[in-house]
């Protein structure tokens, strides 16, 4: 064994190497980036040539990973969870295929939504889909989960689900790597059939997924993840999900609960356990990071005979993190007051960088709007999502991936002019050409600005799948290349960029702009890692 300190993404991706996978694949999202990026930079991944290049989305992740499963290989799949939005067509599909190498599925929720735009629990879509999940409550078991899930998911021939949130992916603990394990041979599945979802096999392949549940369940209750802790006060029992232990505990610093729990970190949820705990106790409090999915369940299942606390009644917020103070009130022990913020000190909004081409793209759509009044820009999810703060307040929306364009498409159709869609390099090719498509087949109104800095860059600079390519997708899309204008955003080239805006909004059709000019924060980190060390001879 050998000692590391690691972020839970660390400890997840270093496991997913000691575990013998051949292929790691993803689309950048926080709070799962760090994930492909250890293995990216890691010295034995990059000796075994394990496929780690960022995909397009999450779609395609997800497909890439079962083609390596199909041919006998272990793959990783990470995602942030909107991401799993994206890749969810093929992920429910997964269950029904089943896997031939062992796949997980790691997904990275946002309670609180600090970098996102909502805070889904993503393990509605494991249960939905019928299929094992795994939710750590430390950086530890998060590395022996991976290993774990990898073995569950070959004995099991399904894809495993797990779960981590923002906390436990951005916090650091030391961690004990195991011994590596080999990489599968190649090897094709042995029912040839198995990922061919005709109807007829379809149905064989769902029958055999419901068959499999009792097993689950079964694996599911002995699993050393799942353990009963028996208190001396009956008034209350406690299931703790995932990283939850650790705020009920924090409670208990001597680690003397007088509550009996469960500390719940595989699913399905271990029937047997639960009711044993349901006989023992009076109430029942659910503690669980997300939305209030075991909590729902157990009032379903006890019904009104039995009361059941958490997010659902009011004993904890229905919204947000967890913490040890909320969780301290839900127990009713009494928390320090909450220090308040000074005066003096005042919340700083975000910003776009100084440089930034971004702001030289937005000053210049303002003036030329300013004849056409608020309300016609349609955006995305992106560094250039900050144009809906000041000073510019340039944007009107901000959806999902790839929404800019359909919904200036849709708004075109209802008749606004002009309507014009902000769309960033990498979140076009995530999911923004078959709005563009659509855009060309209706011959719509709209006005599509792609705003290329070449990289990924509200997620950390990663290299962006659109590089070097936006011009002639865009004509292979069907857009009239005397109508794919593109132009450096700078300030010297003020005028030309309202010129050019000017003229694409009164032409009749679908036109694309490009304004094009490197991330100034990947323009900085390319020339540390470039900057050459000049030796000196310090005696002299």
């Amino acid at each position: 064994m050998s000692k590391k300190l690691l972020l839970g993404d660390e400890a997840i991706a270093q496991a997913a190497i000691d575990a013998g996978i051949s292929g790691v694949y993803a689309y950048p999202g926080t709070p799962s980036t760090e994930i492909t990026e250890y293995i990216q930079d890691n010295k034995t991944a990059i000796e075994r040539g394990i496929h780690s290049k960022w995909t397009a989305n999450e779609k395609t992740s997800m497909e890439a990973a079962l083609g390596m499963s199909y041919a006998g290989k272990r793959a990783l799949v990470c995602m942030k969870h909107v991401g799993l939005n994206v890749a969810s067509d093929a992920f429910i599909n997964s269950a029904i295929t089943g896997v031939n190498g062992g796949l997980v599925v790691v997904v990275a929720d946002d309670p609180s939504m600090h970098s996102s735009q909502n805070e889904q629990d993503s393990r509605f879509y494991g249960k939905f889909s019928m299929i094992p999940i795994l939710e750590p409550s430390s950086q530890q078991e998060a590395y022996d989960m991976v290993r774990y899930g990898f073995e569950l998911s070959e004995l099991l021939e399904y894809p495993v689900m797990l779960r981590i949130t923002t906390r436990l992916a951005h916090s650091r603990a030391g961690i004990e790597a195991k011994a590596p394990s080999e990489e599968n041979k190649l090897s094709l599945p042995t029912d040839m059939r198995q990922f061919v979802l005709l109807p007829a096999i379809a149905r064989k392949r769902y029958k055999m997924l419901i068959e499999a549940q009792d097993k689950m369940m079964s694996i599911s209750e002995q699993s050393t993840y799942n353990t009963y802790h028996e208190g001396d006060d009956f008034s209350l029992g406690i299931i703790c999900c995932g990283i939850s232990i650790n705020y009920l505990l924090e409670n208990y610093p001597e680690n003397n609960c007088p509550y009996t729990y469960i500390k719940l970190s595989q699913y399905p949820a271990p029937q047997e356990m639960i009711k044993k705990l349901e006989k023992q106790c009076d109430e029942i409090l659910v503690l669980e990071e997300g939305y209030p999915l075991l909590e729902e369940q157990l009032t379903d299942y006890f019904g009104k005979g039995k009361k059941i606390k958490g997010r659902l009644d009011g004993s904890l917020p229905r919204d947000g993190e967890l913490s040890p103070d909320l969780v301290a009130i839900a127990l009713g022990i009494k928390t320090p007051q909450e220090k308040k913020t000074p005066e003096l000190v005042t919340a700083r909004p975000p910003a776009l960088c100084a440089g930034c081409g971004h702001q030289d793209l937005y000053a210049a759509m303002n003036e030329v709007l300013e004849a056409h009044g608020d309300g016609h820009v349609f955006s995305d999810i992106g560094c250039y999502t900050l144009g809906a703060l000041p000073p510019y307040q340039t944007i009107n929306t901000c959806v999902d991936m790839g929404a800019s364009i359909t919904m200036a498409k849709g708004a075109a159709d209802a008749g606004l002019f002009p309507a014009i869609a902000v769309i960033g390099d990498s979140t076009f090719t995530h999911s923004g050409m078959t709005g563009l498509l659509d855009a060309v087949n209706d011959e719509t109104n709209i006005v599509v600005i792609i705003s290329d800095n070449d990289s990924v860059s509200m997620t950390g600079g990663q290299e962006s799948s659109a590089s070097g390519k936006l011009e002639p997708i865009c004509a292979g899309l069907g857009v009239d290349p005397a109508h794919i204008r593109t132009i450096i955003p700078h300030r010297k080239n003020h005028e030309e960029m309202k010129k050019i805006i000017a003229d694409e909004i009164e032409y009749k059709g679908v036109s694309v702009i490009i304004p094009s000019r490197d991330c100034i924060q990947k323009v900085m980190r390319d020339k540390r890692k470039n900057r050459t060390v000049v030796k000196t001879d310090c005696k002299k």
